[in-house]
């Protein structure tokens, strides 16, 4: 699976799946969106009230317990962590934030130009633009310091909350909010989407799948490895759209998507960027949290309470647009994420040091 045919494969298995996830009753263009699904679970556990956007998604927790079984079975599950938790948690809130802009992660600025969403084009520039700002702070001596080897006990605490939230879903008790109307309603049986997600984490846990790293290392070391994985996803959701009738192509009207170009730029530039700063997109966290990686589980925590702080204080944009709140949030969490690359890179080192024999 590590040849550049595996990560093909995977990628043509993820775009079925993401369209079959939509024939199955998840919202076009939506198969499968890590931003999208994790803002649903932070509103079905209450942290936000959005009541169009709570549902306990299955997919991301098969993606978790995927990754977690194989990384298991392969002897790769290595616990590890450390390595600066809140600015981790930090960069996670603003990928949030940024995703929430454009309506869309990574992995579903892809499926939306692959259902004939326009606006996923300008999404793209905009991300490119944030990898690109982000290998400029790897460039500069960016770094969040090493992590260290922890207790297996540690990485085994994030699958087990996974198999609880799997619990809560088919028990469904009062205290698990559950949307009756919009895109929180619309989602596939949970049996199938939560084998569906455990199917997409065994195959990315063996081909590292990430669109952050593929276009960093297509830029980088002219690699095409992990973008051969998207460019698979890309060309099989397209097919399955045309096939199944959900291909529109077009700007306007696009399903749970709006055509601000500008900030759709700004929410994947802020969205890329601070994904470089990590090491992966939110996917990659995902899987490798799964793995025993507990930077990894932070910065998915930061994703979570990201989706409760843009829901409850009006920042994520709908089909309307973008909010006043939003755009504030936005320009406000880019310069953060300059401070961050500034502040853990080699100039300020040096400039601390420089004073320390002043």
């Amino acid at each position: 699976m590590d040849s550049k045919k595996g990560i093909i494969f995977t990628g043509a298995i993820v775009g079925i799946i993401a369209v079959l996830l939509v024939k199955f009753g998840n919202p076009k263009n939506m198969g499968f969106c890590i931003a999208c699904f994790i803002r649903d679970i932070s509103g079905g556990l209450g942290f936000h009230r959005a009541a169009v956007v709570q549902y306990l998604r299955p997919e991301v927790m098969g993606l978790v317990l995927g990754s977690f079984a194989v990384a298991s079975l392969k002897k790769e599950f290595n616990v590890k962590g450390g390595s600066s938790p809140f600015i981790r948690f930090t960069l996670g809130v603003t990928v949030m934030i940024g995703a929430l802009m454009f309506l869309g992660c990574p992995l579903r600025m892809v499926l939306r130009l692959a259902g004939g969403d326009l606006n996923a084009i300008v999404g793209i520039i905009g991300f490119t633009f944030g990898i690109v700002l982000g290998i400029a702070s790897l460039n500069k001596g960016f770094s969040l310091k090493r992590n260290y080897k922890l207790p297996k006990t540690e990485g085994y605490i994030f699958p087990i909350v996974n198999i609880f939230l799997v619990v809560l879903l088919i028990l469904a008790p009062s205290f698990i909010f559950f949307s009756e109307k919009g895109p929180g309603a619309m989602h596939a049986p949970a049996l199938i989407a939560l084998a569906c997600g455990l199917i997409v984490g065994i195959l990315s846990q063996r081909t590292r799948l990430c669109m952050v790293g593929g276009i960093r290392d297509l830029i980088l070391f002219k690699d095409t490895y992990l973008i051969s994985g998207f460019i698979a996803i890309l060309v099989f959701t397209l097919i399955g759209n045309i096939a199944l009738g959900y291909f529109n192509i077009g700007f306007e009207a696009q399903p749970v998507a709006h055509s601000d170009g500008l900030w759709n730029f700004l929410g994947m530039v802020l969205c890329g960027w601070s994904s470089v700063l990590l090491g992966g997109c939110p996917m990659r966290q995902l899987i490798l949290s799964g793995e025993g990686n507990t930077d990894s589980v932070i910065t998915v925590m930061g994703l979570l309470v990201g989706a409760a702080i843009c829901h409850n204080f009006a920042l994520a944009a709908s089909p309307k647009g973008p909010s006043p709140n939003g755009k504030i949030a936005v320009i406000a969490c880019l310069l953060v994420v300059g401070l961050i690359s500034y502040l853990n890179s080699d100039m300020a080192n040096l400039k601390s040091k420089g004073k320390g024999v002043a």
